[in-house]
């Protein structure tokens, strides 16, 4: 006998994760029923002591008053079975060539199709590579399955859920409209498309702010080699002139969303997306240019390298695909000496700041946090400010 299907329950598979985690939190403080799916056994631990698995605003205090009331967690499927809102927030990774893992997503479905019923809606909330919507529509052998793609700002989803506009997209109207119905709940805005549209409205979306991105490494990479300081001439180039507000600050431009979409959108086209490739090329190559200025100078055999900063961006725990990392990476690859540190990410090799400024010959500046704009450093350290965040 099949289970009873609640309509004000939730299952978000993924659901201690960065998309599923908040979404799932704004959820139960609206009074639904949300159940948090997921094989991290340590976040789901953390969560169920009432601690954040990551940094993300306002988590805590929410999930503090929803936690074993409203929100619940589960690293079996069992949950899924009797929520009327299946949320899919599983990874949607790239291989060592760049190209989307497809296999492995749609693989998923498969499984998921023995665990719902034609009842159930399902909803698509990763990046997905276009096409994959009706992959997995077909698979599933029903038309109960949307797709909401997020985009959201990482560690900010919270506040950012009730603001943005929700773009919600479907084969079929009677899903779409529950879905509105649903998302009305959490978000002041519902868009509906054709799921072509949201699918490439998504890796759009990150690939404007990848290229974007890469406009400005270029512009740091040529004032850099001309001894110009480029944040200096970027807030001249911006001083009165509105047409020139859109050019970002340099930086270590990575993380878990940019690249990876930016490479399904050039998968998507046919490998014909010149400007991706290109945006890629300049972004990835941020830390070997950093060091390569640093050769020129110094002999770095005999430097004592500070890495000040581990996450991909500020304010985050995160460090999946940071740039950070792959600096540290080039470093061991060329036998030289480093330290590292970071205020949220730690692990058995990083050290407080203060002890890696101590220690350190030369700084770099590789995720700019708010509390290293605070930090008066020793003139006799060489500092690399790539952000611009001491000026």
């Amino acid at each position: 006998m099949s289970k009873k299907i609640n309509n004000k329950e939730i299952s978000i598979i993924g659901g201690a994760g960065h998309v599923g985690f908040p979404l799932g939190l704004v959820f139960a403080s609206k009074g639904f029923k949300v159940n948090l799916v997921d094989i991290n056994r340590d976040f789901l631990d953390s969560i169920n002591r009432g601690i954040p698995p990551f940094l993300e605003k306002g988590a805590k205090k929410i999930l503090k008053k929803v936690l074993k009331k409203k929100l619940f967690t589960s690293t079996n499927y069992e949950p899924v079975k009797k929520s009327k809102f299946v949320v899919i927030c599983i990874g949607t990774p790239i291989d060592k060539n760049l190209k989307p893992k497809i296999k492995e997503f749609l693989n998923f479905f498969y499984f998921l199709r023995k665990l719902v019923s034609k009842s159930q809606i399902i909803i698509i909330r990763s990046s997905i590579f276009p096409g994959i919507f009706n992959k997995a529509s077909k698979i599933l052998k029903d038309k109960n399955i949307v797709y909401c793609p997020e985009r959201i700002v990482q560690g900010k989803s919270i506040e950012e859920l009730p603001k943005l506009p929700q773009i919600i997209a479907g084969n079929n109207t009677k899903s779409v409209n529950l879905t509105k119905k649903l998302f009305k709940k959490i978000s002041t805005k519902i868009i509906v498309t054709s799921v072509l549209e949201a699918e490439l409205i998504k890796l759009f979306s990150n690939a404007n702010r990848y290229v974007n991105f890469s406009i400005a490494n270029q512009l740091y990479m040529i004032c850099k080699e001309n001894k110009l300081d480029f944040s200096r001439v970027r807030n001249i180039m911006r001083d009165g002139y509105e047409r020139n507000l859109n050019l970002p600050t340099a930086g270590f431009t990575a993380g878990p969303c940019l690249l990876k979409d930016t490479m399904q959108l050039s998968s998507f086209y046919k490998n014909k997306f010149s400007l991706g490739y290109t945006a890629m090329e300049i972004n990835e190559g941020i830390p070997k240019f950093l060091i390569t200025n640093l050769r020129k100078k110094y002999n770095l055999k005999k430097k004592v390298i500070g890495i000040l900063g581990l996450a991909f961006k500020a304010e985050t725990d995160d460090i999946r695909d940071s740039l950070s990392i792959k600096l540290i990476n080039y470093l061991k690859k060329n036998k030289f000496k480093f330290l590292q540190s970071d205020e949220y990410y730690k692990n058995q090799f990083t050290i407080k700041k203060e002890l890696l400024i101590k220690k350190s010959d030369i700084i770099i500046i590789a995720a700019p946090h708010e509390r290293y704009k605070k930090i008066n450093f020793p003139k006799n350290k060489i500092v690399v400010d790539i952000w611009g965040i001491k000026k």
